[in-house]
C-alpha cells in the first residue's frame, strides 16, 4: 500500500498538531462510531510478541471522575512539595489535568501475562509489553487528533487510586489515564513550552549518528 503525498502530510500535520489537553474541553459527547475508531486505532499498535497486552476502561460516570479528581488532587498536593521557591508558585499554578472537564475518561492498562511468561522479544528486555502499550497510547492520541478530539494524560495521580475505582486486579499494570474529549481550540504551542516551564529542545541536538556523543574530545 503506498501512501500519497497528501495522506503523509496529513500524518504529520497530526504529530505536530498532538496537544496535551487539559483546559480547551467542551461538553460535547464524541459519536460512538468516532470513539471506536480511536479505540480501534490504538489496538492496531504494535506490540512485542504480537501479544496486544493492553486494554481500554472508557470511564463516564461522575462519581469514579470525582474520585480520580480528589487524587489527582492528593498527589499534587504531594509533588509540589518537591519543588522550591518560584518553581513551586509556577507548578501550582499550572492547570495539568481536566479529569471532570472531559466528557470521558480512558485508562490504558498492560497484562504483562496475556501469552504467558515467555514472550518473542521479551525474553531480553522484559519491559518491552509496557512499552507496547505505550504505543497503544500514542495511537489512540493521534487517532483522537485526526479526528479533532482532544486528550490529556493524567500522571499526577497514585495507581492504587486508579485501580480502587475501576476495580482493576492487582496483577495488571496501569500505564495512563487519559481525559479525552472535544475542545474549544487546540493550543499551537504546547502549554509546558508557551507558559515557560521549558523549551522545545532543538532536534538537532537528540540525532546522533554511529556512537553517543563525546562531550570532551580529545
Amino acid at each position: 500500500m503506498t501512501i500519497s503525498p497528501e495522506e503523509r502530510d496529513a500524518v504529520y500535520k497530526t504529530i505536530f498538531s498532538r496537544r496535551d489537553v487539559r483546559r480547551e474541553f467542551t461538553d460535547t459527547a464524541i459519536p460512538d462510531d468516532v470513539l471506536e475508531r480511536i479505540l480501534l486505532a490504538a489496538h492496531h499498535a504494535p506490540s512485542v510478541g504480537f501479544m496486544q497486552p493492553w486494554d481500554f476502561i472508557v470511564v463516564k460516570n461522575a462519581t469514579s471522575k470525582k474520585k480520580i479528581k480528589q487524587g489527582f488532587l492528593d498527589a499534587h498536593a504531594q509533588s509540589s512539595e518537591l519543588f522550591e521557591g518560584e518553581r513551586k508558585a509556577q507548578y501550582q499554578a499550572l492547570k495539568l489535568e481536566g479529569i471532570e472537564e472531559a466528557p470521558l475518561g480512558i485508562c490504558v492498562t498492560c497484562d504483562r501475562s496475556r501469552t504467558g511468561s515467555v514472550v518473542l522479544g521479551r525474553t531480553v528486555k522484559p519491559e518491552m509489553d509496557l512499552f507496547s502499550a505505550v504505543c497503544a497510547v500514542q495511537n489512540l492520541w493521534l487517532a483522537a487528533r485526526a479526528e479533532n478530539v482532544g486528550v490529556g494524560w493524567v500522571s499526577i495521580v497514585h495507581d492504587n487510586v486508579v485501580r480502587d475505582t475501576l476495580n482493576i486486579p492487582d496483577n495488571i499494570d496501569i500505564i495512563a489515564y487519559l481525559c479525552v474529549g472535544y475542545v474549544e481550540q487546540f493550543q499551537t504551542t504546547p502549554d509546558l513550552e508557551r507558559l515557560g516551564w521549558l523549551p522545545r529542545r532543538d532536534t538537532k541536538n537528540a540525532i546522533h549518528f554511529e556512537t553517543w556523543p563525546d562531550d570532551n574530545p580529545l
